[in-house]
């Protein structure tokens, strides 16, 4: 009976392509770590497939080995301390909220939260109060949460807890961490900071002598940051590290949450990629965020010759993720994605007129030409350009997420309807696209007609959306 491709021969086929990744994960490969004098270390992965034998350590009680890779972090982010996780920074974040707001309590949280923000409230029994981040007009996507827009909530909400924000967003924008940790703090709450994609920040301030400006939350007055390593750094995909800054939360309470929430048979070979992470970025780090910033210096001069592409650039925007407009192409960014992936480039997310390229440690300056190269040639297929050429929303999917719609209970008892049939019904889960892995609609919130017809037309053209299947039928309140 023939079979299908299974996983592992699919990645020996794709591997055999010599993909160019602008995507994550963040070392692009086995090249780095050979650069970095790591082969003997990958060689042994394998037989490190291991558990907690003698000598081992144990990731919930670290004593010895593992504890000494968390120490490493703790150096480098000069933390309290740093966690290593091996459930992503999902894990971390349910951690975290669970840690600084009770059973049942609020959690402020910007509306363009990760949906494991969304799964913690739940877990918790905790009410969510949203802030709204700004909106980028000229490309239609999320901006920063303003230090004002947390004042404001803190004012008309009493008893919030913690506040969460995330920083960088998916395309790279970062809020002002500093000024809302003043705010937080001033009125006795918890400051969380999901940097999920923002591991590299602290690099990259170095790199480009930010200074002030810095964009990192770390160091910046965050309680907890929370960041994936494996998005945009070193270690594999799946691991990320958990940093404490301070003393207003109790690590005791933070370690007992985080054995509850991450599997009890953390795999070595993840904690071994965080350990091989953490050296490169001790011993070569300066040297592979200059080169970093040196190829994202020639990146962004040729590409800003190319004819007709519009490339997002802010002083509060991380500039490792390369977003592009394609409008006056007449082109979408799914379009542009698969005129790039004939040419063996692979992007990292695609939404309305926008395609995004996330940049990583592992990324060489002919990764950058081959990415150059491929737009051109989109370029050079155009006759001419025309700015009016979309009017669409660049990033149509932020005005569904940031529509205020009226929240009730989340339900206890569910059933399945026809998208059709959900106007004014409580949805039961979350409607999420991915990526970015932000909800759209979440769970007690109240349907609207609009939300779901665009819900599933973004499945008819391809698009991964969790919480309508196929079919368009999504689960509801019975």
């Amino acid at each position: 009976m023939k079979r299908e491709m299974g996983v592992s021969q699919f990645l020996i086929e794709h591997s055999a392509s010599k993909p160019v990744s602008f995507h994550m994960p963040g070392h692009k490969g086995r090249e780095l770590f050979l650069e970095c004098g790591m082969g003997e270390r990958l060689e042994a992965l394998i037989d490190g497939d291991v558990t907690e034998v003698e000598g081992a350590d144990n990731l919930f009680q670290p004593e010895s080995i593992i504890r000494s890779t968390m120490d490493k972090y703790r150096e480098y982010f000069s933390s309290r301390e740093s966690y290593l996780q091996i459930n992503g920074s999902s894990g971390g974040i349910i951690a975290s909220i669970l840690t600084a707001v009770p059973i049942g309590g609020k959690l402020a949280m910007a509306r363009n939260c990760h949906k494991s923000v969304i799964n913690g409230a739940r877990l918790g029994g905790i009410k969510p109060v949203y802030i709204y981040p700004e909106i980028l007009d000229d490309f239609g996507v999320s901006g920063g949460v303003t230090p004002e827009a947390v004042a404001s909530v803190l004012e008309k909400e009493e008893g919030i807890s913690a506040v969460l924000v995330t920083s960088p967003s998916y395309y790279g924008i970062c809020s002002d961490i500093k000024a809302i940790a003043e705010v937080v703090h001033s009125r006795g709450a918890i400051l969380i900071v999901d940097q999920a994609h923002g591991a590299h920040l602290k690099m990259m301030d170095e790199a480009e002598g930010r200074g002030e400006k810095s964009l990192s939350a770390d160091g910046a007055g965050a309680n907890i940051v929370i960041e994936s390593t494996h998005k945009t750094l070193a270690s594999f995909t799946q691991t990320a590290v958990l940093n404490v800054y301070g003393e207003g939360v109790s690590l005791d309470g933070l370690a007992d949450k985080l054995q509850m929430i991450e599997s009890s048979s953390p795999s070595y070979m993840l904690m071994s990629s965080l350990d091989m992470n953490a050296d490169i970025l001790m011993e070569k780090g300066e040297e592979l965020g200059m080169r970093w910033k040196d190829n994202l210096d020639y990146f962004y001069k040729e590409a800003s010759q190319i004819p007709g592409i519009k490339i997002l650039q802010r002083e509060n925007h991380d500039r490792t993720k390369i977003v592009l407009d394609s409008s006056a192409w007449g082109l979408t960014g799914d379009q542009v994605d698969k005129k790039l992936q004939e040419r063996g480039v692979f992007l990292e997310l695609t939404s309305g007129n926008l395609s995004m390229a996330m940049t990583g440690i592992g990324n060489k300056r002919e990764d950058y030409d081959r990415l150059l190269q491929g737009l051109k040639e989109i370029a050079f297929e155009k006759e001419g350009f025309d700015e009016e050429a979309l009017k669409v929303s660049p990033d149509t999917m932020t005005k569904y997420m940031y529509m205020v719609r009226e929240q009730r209970e989340i339900p206890s008892r569910w059933e399945s309807v026809h998208y059709t049939q959900g106007e004014g019904r409580v949805s039961a889960v979350s409607i999420i696209p991915y990526p970015p892995g932000a909800p759209m609609i979440t769970p007690g919130e109240v349907l609207d007609r609009e939300s779901l017809e665009y819900a599933m037309e973004m499945r008819r053209n391809g698009a991964k959306v969790i919480g309508i299947d196929k079919d368009g039928y999504i689960t509801v309140g019975r």
